[in-house]
């Protein structure tokens, strides 16, 4: 249960870094962050600049579609994006 003083955190494995992982896989295809999204948004993922960030960061969840749209960015399967 949710008290006042809680605060918001992604719920993630310790092991599995998703947002750094999205991080990397973006860095390794050379495509900036502003890009990124704007790809996203193309492919009908609503998602701002600040909200990614935030998932990189490991601050914010991401979404399934936003998961599978990024997969489809990167040419890779859900696997590369758990670092599997």
């Amino acid at each position: 249960m949710k008290n006042d003083s809680s605060i918001d955190r992604i719920i993630q494995v310790n092991d599995i870094c998703i947002g750094a992982n999205i991080r990397k896989l973006r860095e390794a295809k050379k495509i900036k962050q502003t890009d990124m999204v704007k790809k996203l948004q193309l492919l009908g993922v609503d998602i701002s600049t600040f909200s990614y960030n935030r998932i990189e960061k490991g601050t914010q969840n991401p979404t399934v579609s936003f998961l599978l749209t990024c997969c489809k960015i990167f040419e890779c399967d859900i696997n590369a994006i758990f670092g599997m």
